[in-house]
C-alpha cells in the first residue's frame, strides 16, 4: 500500500496534487449528470444511480490512491453505461432487467478481480487485435453521438430512410442542444478546464430561461441545489431479490446461457480495455513508466475491479479509468493523492442531488399513445456528442491498407450504430475478422479467443434464428 505518495521523489507538491484533483474532477463530473439519465430509461430510480455512481467512483478513486499510488480517476464509463442501457436492458436486444444487469456486473467485476492473480487481464487485452480494438472504440463513440443527436431532437425516425433530419421549425429543444454543443466546442478550444461540465450547467441555465420566457417546455427549478441525498436503497436492494442473481443464474441455466456469456465477455473486455489504455495513456503522460511497463499495474486495476463490484452492488454500472485524468496530471497532479481528492469530491457531490435531478429528467416534447411522457435532454445531449467526437480518434490506429485489418474495424464500427445495439458491432467486427483472416489463408494472424468468440457468436445467433428468439 503506498501510503507516503512519494510526492516529493516524484516531482509534485501537495498543492498540485490537489489541484490536480479538483481539475480531474472537473473534467468527468459529467458523468454525474448523464448516469442517473441513461440508466434511469432501463426503470432504475435516478437518484439511487447518483448515489451509487458517486459511492463507487469515491470507492475506485480512493482505492486507486492508496494501492497503486497513481494521480488516475475512475466512474462509471462511458460506453458501458449505454451498453447496459440499450443492449443488457433494451427491449430489442438482451432484455435483461436491470437488476440482472447489475447481478451481471457484479460478476464480471469479480471475475476481472480474481484474474490479476494470474495476470490473464492484460493477456485478454493483448489477444484482441487492435484493428477491433480500434474499430470498437470508434464505434462506441458513434453510438453515443447517435443517442446524442436524438436525445438533443436533432434526428427523427422516417418510414423511407429510417432517420433524418429533424424538423428545425420551432424546435427549440435542438436550438438549445446546437448552442450548448458550440459552447463546450468554444470552451475546448480554449482549453477551459472542465469544458463539458461547464457546457452543461450553461445549457441547462439556458433552458430554465427559455421555458420561463417564452412558455415553452423547459426545466423546473427545484428551489434548491444542495439536500441530503436518498433513493440508494431503491437500486441496491433490487440486484438481491429475485429479479436479481436468482433470475439472472436461471437464465444462465436455461437456453440463453451463450447469450449471457457473450455478454459477460463483452463487459469484461470493455473494462479491460478502457482501463489499461487509460492507465498506459495518463501514466506514459505523467512519467510513471518503467521500462515501457507500468510498476504497479495490477493493483492499479484491482482498485478498477472493486469499483465495478462495489458499483454493480449499490446500483450503477460498470466503473473504469477516466482519461480525463490528463487534465489532472497536466495541472500537476503525479501521485495518488491526486485521485483520492477525486474521491473526496465524488462523496461530496452526493448532496447536489437536487440538481442533478433537474438535468437529468428532460424535457417533455409530447405524449405517446399510451400517454407516457416524450422526453429530450438538451442539457446532456452536447455532451453525449462531444464524448463520441472525442472517441472517433482510435481510428487512427487502423491500418487502412489492409483490408483483413480495416475492414473488420470498419464493420464493428458501423454496426454498433446501424444496429443500435453495442454487442452486434462488436460480434460483427469479431465474424468478419476471423474469416477474413481465414479467406486470405492467414489464420494465423487472428489470435484463438477470437476464433473462440466468433464461433460463439455465429451460434448464438444460429440458435435464435432456428428458435425465433433472436434479438
Amino acid at each position: 500500500m503506498a501510503i507516503g505518495f512519494q510526492i516529493q521523489q516524484r516531482g509534485g507538491t501537495v498543492y498540485r496534487e490537489i489541484v490536480g484533483g479538483l481539475t480531474t474532477f472537473m473534467a468527468m463530473s459529467y458523468i454525474l449528470f448523464v448516469q442517473p439519465a441513461v440508466l434511469g430509461t432501463t426503470g432504475m430510480d435516478p437518484g439511487g444511480v447518483f448515489m451509487a455512481t458517486c459511492i463507487a467512483s469515491a470507492v475506485a478513486c480512493i482505492a486507486m490512491g492508496l494501492l497503486a499510488n497513481y494521480p488516475i480517476a475512475l466512474a462509471p464509463g462511458m460506453g458501458e453505461n449505454f451498453f447496459f442501457a440499450f443492449t443488457l436492458c433494451g427491449a430489442k436486444a438482451a432484455g435483461l432487467s436491470w437488476q440482472e444487469a447489475l447481478a451481471l456486473t457484479v460478476i464480471v467485476g469479480v471475475i476481472f478481480l480474481a484474474l490479476a492473480r494470474f495476470g490473464i487481464r492484460s493477456m485478454l487485452l493483448n489477444s484482441i487485435p487492435d484493428a477491433l480494438k480500434s474499430g470498437i472504440a470508434a464505434g462506441i463513440g458513434l453510438f453515443i453521438a447517435l443517442i446524442g443527436f436524438e436525445w438533443g431532437n436533432l434526428i427523427q425516425t422516417d418510414p423511407e430512410t429510417l432517420v433524418k433530419l429533424a424538423n428545425l421549425q420551432g424546435n427549440h429543444v435542438a436550438a438549445l442542444t446546437m448552442i450548448g454543443l458550440a459552447v463546450i466546442i468554444a470552451l475546448m478550444s480554449f482549453r477551459i478546464r472542465g469544458a463539458i461540465l461547464l457546457g452543461i450547467l450553461a445549457t441547462t441555465a439556458l433552458t430554465w430561461w427559455v421555458g420561463q420566457q417564452w412558455g415553452v417546455a423547459g426545466v423546473t427549478y427545484p428551489g434548491r441545489i444542495v439536500a441530503l441525498p436518498h433513493g440508494l436503497l431503491r437500486t441496491a436492494s433490487g440486484i438481491f431479490g429475485e429479479e436479481g442473481f436468482p433470475s439472472l443464474f436461471a437464465r444462465l441455466t436455461g437456453p440463453h446461457w451463450a447469450q449471457i456469456l457473450t455478454l459477460g465477455f463483452i463487459l469484461l473486455f470493455m473494462d479491460v480495455f478502457d482501463t489499461v489504455g487509460t492507465l498506459v495513456g495518463v501514466s506514459s503522460r505523467a512519467g510513471l513508466m518503467e521500462g515501457g511497463k507500468l510498476p504497479a499495474a495490477e493493483r492499479a486495476l484491482t482498485a478498477d475491479a472493486l469499483g465495478t463490484v462495489a458499483g454493480g452492488a449499490l446500483g450503477t454500472s460498470t466503473v473504469t479509468s477516466y482519461i480525463e485524468s490528463i487534465t489532472g496530471v497536466a495541472a500537476g497532479a503525479r501521485t495518488g493523492l491526486a485521485a483520492i481528492v477525486v474521491g473526496l469530491c465524488m462523496l461530496a457531490a452526493m448532496f447536489f442531488q437536487p440538481l442533478v435531478k433537474m438535468i437529468g429528467g428532460g424535457v417533455e416534447i409530447g405524449k405517446m399513445a399510451s400517454g407516457a411522457p416524450i422526453l429530450r435532454y438538451p442539457m446532456i445531449a452536447p455532451a453525449l456528442i462531444v464524448v463520441g467526437a472525442m472517441m472517433m480518434r482510435a481510428i487512427r490506429q487502423v491500418e487502412w491498407d489492409d483490408i483483413t485489418e480495416a475492414l473488420p474495424a470498419f464493420l464493428a464500427m458501423a454496426g454498433m450504430a446501424f444496429t443500435f445495439s453495442i454487442a452486434t458491432g462488436i460480434a460483427i467486427g469479431f465474424v468478419s475478422y476471423a474469416f477474413a483472416k481465414l479467406v486470405t489463408l492467414r489464420p494465423r494472424q487472428c489470435p484463438l479467443i477470437v476464433y473462440i468468440f466468433a464461433l460463439l457468436f455465429i451460434a448464438q445467433y444460429a440458435v435464435g434464428l432456428i428458435t425465433g428468439t433472436i434479438k
